[in-house]
């Protein structure tokens, strides 16, 4: 039987995130957009671990550091991307990995269905519109293959009984590996821009609107589908993000726009859950 509240709850994962990218872009022009993704895993690593104070046992744990690795790689990459590739543009080629995690779960003509639906939904809403910048189609095609990881880790992750603990301990340890580059290539704050403190309180609510609260609402969905169900439901996403920019920004989905967001919709719909 489907659970009616994954949708909803992804819709609020990406919410969330697309709170937390607009926040992003404010950090982009104090540090580099590498040095912003680790605040961002850092501050979120931080805020669980002092929540939730893991046992020695869970700092010892493989797992947790592998996850954090491929998070912090993931959110760098797509960082470094959407930096010189326009958003949708990015978050539409990133779809790659997690549409290729769904057809590798499939089993039937319905499930192909649904992920041919969702990847020409994503095609769509991209425009085509690849660009000229070899750099940042790179950076998106590296987030897109961790994304991907990030899918297959986080399920394996989810299966745990301790699994919040472990995840906030994952993001403090890969955000401790890359402290000696960040420090080497930390960039001075202007004599215009924000005060350390105001610096530190963007760190914290990059780390908890984009990272915290997606990272737990995934791992929650993800004991309840499985890793195909979960990555096919990540189409939801751009309609998500088409939602908050009517509403915050006045953008105005074109015809073909509609299309796309209509097929992602129709993807969600008939894809099935197999676990």
């Amino acid at each position: 039987m489907q659970k009616l509240y994954i949708p909803l709850l992804m819709i609020l994962s990406g919410t969330s995130n697309y709170l937390g990218a607009a926040l992003a872009v404010n950090l982009f022009g104090i540090e580099n957009p590498w040095i912003v993704a680790w605040m961002r895993v850092g501050a979120a690593g931080i805020i669980i671990a002092l929540a939730l104070q893991p046992s020695l046992t869970q700092w010892l744990s493989w797992q947790a550091l592998i996850y954090g690795v491929v998070t912090l790689g993931m959110n760098t990459s797509f960082y470094e991307a959407i930096q010189t590739i326009p958003l949708g543009m990015a978050v539409a080629i990133e779809f790659i990995g997690p549409i290729c995690v769904a057809a590798w779960g499939s089993r039937t003509v319905r499930d192909w269905i649904a992920l041919c639906a969702a990847a020409t939904g994503v095609v769509v809403l991209s425009g085509t519109q690849w660009g000229a910048n070899f750099t940042g189609i790179l950076w998106i095609l590296a987030s897109a293959f961790l994304w991907a990881m990030y899918i297959l880790v986080s399920n394996r992750l989810a299966s745990s009984d301790s699994t919040f603990h472990t995840m906030g301990v994952g993001l403090t340890y890969a955000s401790l590996l890359v402290i000696p580059l960040v420090a080497w290539r930390w960039e001075p704050i202007p004599a215009t821009g924000p005060s350390v403190w105001l610096l530190i309180a963007m760190a914290i609510g990059l780390g908890l609107l984009s990272a915290v609260i997606p990272f737990v609402l995934d791992l929650i969905m993800l004991k309840s589908a499985s890793p195909d169900y979960y990555a096919v439901l990540l189409a939801l996403l751009p309609v998500t993000a088409a939602v908050i920019g009517m509403i915050a920004l006045g953008q105005i989905p074109s015809a073909v726009e509609v299309l796309g967001i209509l097929l992602i919709v129709i993807a969600v719909t008939l894809r099935k859950q197999t676990a």
